[in-house]
Formats: structure tokens, sequence, C-alpha cells
């Protein structure tokens, strides 16, 4: 057992925010951590890191527990390359292996069997399993499998300090993958990575050897990686067996059943007290009347169930439609600085579609899209009436030094207070927030009046940069509601698959400097894709299988050659399979006596120690001489 909490409780300033958390995490736990923005998940988060102590209760961990953590927003600041940073993972791995080669060399080094020689071989062979043991020979293959997988296989020699604060914390994600903690705790992991380097994390979780511990708001990723949900909702936690999909199921079910058991105790309770109401004065009654009090004084009281906070509700609406044609562009270029993003690309987007853009990080994405919202490029076409509501990732409109309720006030300056408060609390900003600074609220916050901001500019085209980045489960899908009822034109740049496949008509993807659109949304997406890929399969093939014909065709025309360069041919190919073979012979013959050299009745035996050596050395020198006659041959 790694942790067990026991009626574990905290808050803010008297203020309690987490009540009576009873929970165990286990050796290879997967668990998934839901709840609304506020509930206390990034809190807990902090107490088990023990940034914080807890008011009450029992947070017990055990001895020595190996923890890495990646938060929403945490990277590297280093001068050092990503290939040097990350290959500070395996200083050990490192120094066993140089410890190894100098061993070696000093047992190569000795002339005779003398407890000198012993004690290496004694040390070379507690050293050789240590290795084994840590798999330090494969350090540079999983070093370079995780950065290439996570998006950085072009990009080993650049430094830390020069990347995108995204960039960053992705690489502090694969530090932590590499390091393999006994328990790894994500706090929204998938918000900086694309489509690619989600499906690379999600496989890679699927084999990690230690417990995974995940704040999420991306349902398709919880469905992946874990297998216990725990949710945060009114103070309490909750357990849930099972992915984010069977969560839901299981927490409708657990919801009626509460219902029902409640209005079962009400009925019941109504019954007997108008029984008592009715009788209790009646001599004939009196005595069934006590009866029915003893039972309901005996009844277990069943509370009301508690409703979960209500979510936030979006609406989007405009006032005048746009013509039938709302955004167009052809044979567009798009550079940012020297890098070409998109060569010769098209879109055409009609009223009432909803696409979404999709592409690999640094693409091109967000570029485009804030190309579109600057109007000043004569090559992109918006149609007549359309006016553009935009939504920026990074929430950089909003005036930090502004007040909640003057940010969405000042846009609208012939309203009322009340009506620009009613505005925030439907966007889910409660009291407390509304003369906060905007610079105060956290990320789910300020994304949230960001799209009170966006409902307010009352735009016939969205264009929405990542909206759903810091949403809770909940203002997700809220706003997935609002946009598939919105009958305007939208265009979303967006990683959250779920999202995609509630909202987008079809998908716009950017990848290899161009722009191919496919109809039908995500799932239509995916299909093609799968198509795509079966289809260049079956080209290679086709490619592979018209290559050997075409040498076929060569080896025929040979066979006209005159005697003499047949006979030569001939030799030539019987040269490179005799060498071949003894190449062959001389590397099974190497490996076997490596082999030997390592086991403690060779090592330690000096004599047979330095016949293997010697063997070795002519092994060596026969192969550098194989290797030269084969490369002439060929």
């Amino acid at each position: 057992m790694l942790i067990t909490s026991e009626n574990l409780n905290f808050g803010y300033a008297g203020e309690p925010l987490l009540e009576n958390l009873t929970f165990s995490l286990n050796e290879n736990d997967r668990v998934g951590v839901v709840g609304g923005n506020g509930e206390g998940k990034t809190t807990l988060i902090r107490l088990i890191l023990g940034e914080l102590t807890p008011d009450g209760g029992v947070l017990f961990k055990k001895n020595g527990l190996k923890i890495g953590y990646l938060p929403q927003n945490g990277g590297y600041d280093s001068e050092a390359t990503a290939y040097e940073e990350m290959r500070g993972v395996f200083g050990e791995d490192i120094r066993l292996l140089s410890a190894l080669r100098e061993i070696e060399e000093a047992i190569a080094a000795c002339t005779s069997h003398d407890r000198t020689f012993n004690e290496l071989s004694a040390k070379y062979e507690s050293l050789n399993k240590r290795i084994a043991a840590r798999d330090s020979y494969n350090y540079e293959v999983r070093l370079k499998t995780v950065l290439n997988g996570m998006g950085f296989a072009d990009r080993y020699e650049q430094k830390i300090s020069t990347m995108s604060g995204g960039e960053k914390t992705r690489l502090k994600l694969c530090r932590l993958l590499l390091e393999s903690p006994e328990l790894l705790i994500l706090d929204e992991p998938t918000n900086h990575l694309d489509l690619k380097t989600t499906f690379f994390l999600e496989d890679y979780l699927s084999s990690y050897k230690g417990a995974i511990f995940t704040v999420s708001h991306d349902r398709f990723f919880l469905d992946k990686t874990v297998r216990t949900i725990y949710e945060i909702e009114n103070r309490q936690l909750s357990v849930f067996r099972g992915n984010y999909t069977a969560y839901k199921k299981l927490k409708a079910e657990k919801t009626a059943r509460a219902e029902k058991e409640y209005e079962k105790y009400l009925e019941e309770t109504k019954k007997l007290q108008d029984y008592i109401d009715r009788n209790r004065v009646r001599a004939t009654t009196a005595k069934s009347a006590q009866s029915r009090i003893k039972k309901l004084e005996g009844m277990e009281t069943v509370e009301k169930p508690l409703l979960p906070p209500a979510p936030p509700r979006f609406a989007f609406t405009y006032d005048v439609p746009p013509y039938e044609n709302v955004l167009e562009f052809d044979d567009f270029t798009l550079q940012a600085g020297e890098k070409v993003l998109l060569q010769n690309a098209s879109l055409s987007l009609r009223r009432g579609e909803k696409c979404a853009l999709m592409g690999e990080n640094g693409t091109g994405k967000s570029t485009l899209v804030k190309e579109i919202v600057r109007g000043k490029n004569r090559a992109i076409r918006l149609g007549r009436f359309v006016k553009i509501g935009y939504y920026d990732q990074e929430n950089a409109e909003l005036n930090g030094n502004e007040t909640v309720i003057g940010e969405l006030w000042g846009r609208r300056v012939l309203s009322d207070q009340t009506s620009v408060r009613k505005d925030l609390a439907q966007a889910g900003l409660s009291e407390e927030d509304v003369y906060k600074n905007v610079s105060e609220l956290s990320g789910g916050e300020r994304a949230k009046l960001a799209l009170a901001v966006l409902e307010n500019e009352h735009g016939n085209f969205l264009i929405l940069d990542e909206p759903t980045n810091h949403l809770d489960l909940p203002a997700r899908e809220s706003l997935e509601r609002a946009l598939q009822k919105f009958d305007g034109t939208i265009l979303i740049v967006s990683h959250d698959r779920y999202f995609i496949e509630a909202v987008a008509g079809e998908i716009a993807e950017i990848e290899n400097q161009s722009l191919t659109l496919y109809k039908g949304g995500y799932e239509a997406y995916l299909a093609a894709k799968r198509d795509a890929a079966l289809e260049a399969n079956k080209a290679k093939e086709e490619a592979e299988k018209a290559a050997y014909l075409a040498e076929r065709e060569r080896k025929k025309r040979n066979s006209h050659q005159s005697k003499e360069e047949r006979a030569a041919e001939a030799q030539r190919r019987q040269k490179i399979a005799e060498t071949e073979k003894r190449i062959t012979a001389l590397e099974e013959e190497e490996s076997v006596l490596t082999e030997e050299i390592s086991t403690p009745e060779i090592a330690q035996n000096y004599e047979e120690l330095q016949k293997r050596c010697v063997r070795l050395e002519k092994i060596h020198a026969e192969l550098n001489d194989a290797y030269a006659e084969y490369e002439k041959l060929i």
C-alpha cells in the first residue's frame, strides 16, 4: 500500500473544502480524479505531496515513497539541451556502465591469476548483475523512445530555455516518465499535447509499472488510462470502479437509487405521520397510533441527496445572420517568420457549418486562426455581415488589472449591474469572484469569464482556440451543448476528442504544410485516416512488388551476358554467400566467448580467461577483414 487516508479534512480560512475523505492507493493502481473547478482536486494532490497539512483525519504514506508530480503548468528552466536534461535521469546507469568498462580494462591488463584478478572478477560479476537488473544497457533506447514519442524527435540539441511554456511542461513529463517513480501524479497532463503525443502517452502509461494518480478533464484519456474514478463533489469523495464511461453510468445509477430511497423514505414517513395524526386521539386506535409513533421514531433518517453544484450555462446568439459563404481562401500560403506553415491551402465554410481545425503542435493552427481574426490578409475572404466572436486560448483579451464585473460590464455599457452579475453567475462565477481582479482568477475561472465575454459579442462566426483547456467536465459539457444549439458557423482548434466529436461536423487537418478537409465529424476523420494508412501500406507493397519484378527483369536481361561475365558474376555471388556465412560464424563465436567470460567459472580461471581474450582479439580482426571484403563485393 502506497497511501492510506481515513476521515481526512481540510479547509481554507475556516471554510471546509474536503470532509471525511477515506481512500487507499496501492501499487499499480490507475486512478482518475474528477470534479468541478474549486472542488479540491489540486488541494488533494497538495495534501498527498505534503505541501498542505490536514485539519483532521489521517494521511499515511509508505516510507520512502518516490513520487513524481506534474503540475498543470510546470516545466524546466534550464540552459541544458533537451537530450542533456533527459540523459541526467540515467546518471547512475552511465556511472555503472563506465565502471564496468574500467573493470574490463583492468582484467585485461592482469598478467597473472592472482588476488587482484579474483577481486576484479568478483566486482565484474556483481556490477553486471546490477546493470542487468536496472536494464542500464538500454537506457539510451528508453530516452529516445520517450523524447521522440513526446514530439522532440528533431529537437535533441535545442536549449530548454528557448522553448515555450507548453514545451517545457511536456519535457517535464518526459523526465517523469523516464524516472518511473512508484507513484506518478499528473495534473491535466494532456493540456499541452497534440493528438499524436496524447496517443503515445496513453500507450506508454498502459504499461507503466508504478501507480498513476491523475486529475484530468480529458474523457478519452481517462477511458484509456484509468481503472478507478475518484469523484470529489460537495466536499466528499466517492470511489467508482472502472474508467470514465463506467463512472458516468455508475454515477447515474447511484443518483437514481439515492433519489428513489429518499422518495420512498418520504412516502413511508408521510403515511405513518398521517395515520398518527388521524388516530392519535381516538381511544379505539390510540394503541395502534402509538406503535406507529415508535416505528417512525425508530426509522433511520434518509438524508436528501445533495445535488451537484449547478454547472455553468452558456448560450451563444447573434443579431444578423451572414450570407451563405462565411469564410473562403484558395491557394493560400502561411508563414511564421522563415517557416512555411501552409502552401496552396484552400478552405470554405458556409453558414451553419461547424469545423474543427486539427494538427500536431507547431503546424500553424493558432497562427491561421489569428490571421483569420486579424482580417488584414486579402487572401482570406469573409462573407457579408460576418461578425467574428473570438476565444483566445491565452485569454489575452482580458485585462488582468480590471475586476471581473468591470471586465464584462465594460463591454455592455447599456446594461445594468444586475444583468451583468446574472451573466457571470450563469457562466459559473460565484459572488466572491465578481469583485476579484481578473489576474486573481484560476485558469478555469478565467476561461469562464472569457466565454461570458464571447457570449456578449454576439458573433455569428465563432472562432475558438482551445476553449476547454481549463474547464472542468460539467463546464465542458455545458459548452458542448451550447455550441450544438448554436446555428451559426464555428471554427474550433482543440485537442479534446470528446469535445470535437460532440461539436464538429467536419475536420480540417494541417499536416506537412497542407490542409485537408474531412467531412462527417471525428469518427469519420479517424476512419478516413485508417483508410489512408491502409492505402499507403498497399502502395508500399505494390512498389516493393514492382521493384522485385524490375530486379527479376534485370536478372533476365543479364542472363544474355557473355559466358565470362556470367561466370564472374556467379563467382561474386558465391564469395558474398561464403563471406556472409563466415561473418555469421564469427559473430556467433564472439557472442559465446563474451558470455563465457562473464561467468564466474571462466572469470576466475586466469588461463581459460586469457585463452578466450586472445581468441576474441583474433575474431575482431577477422571480422574487420570480413566486413571490408563484404563491402567490396556488394
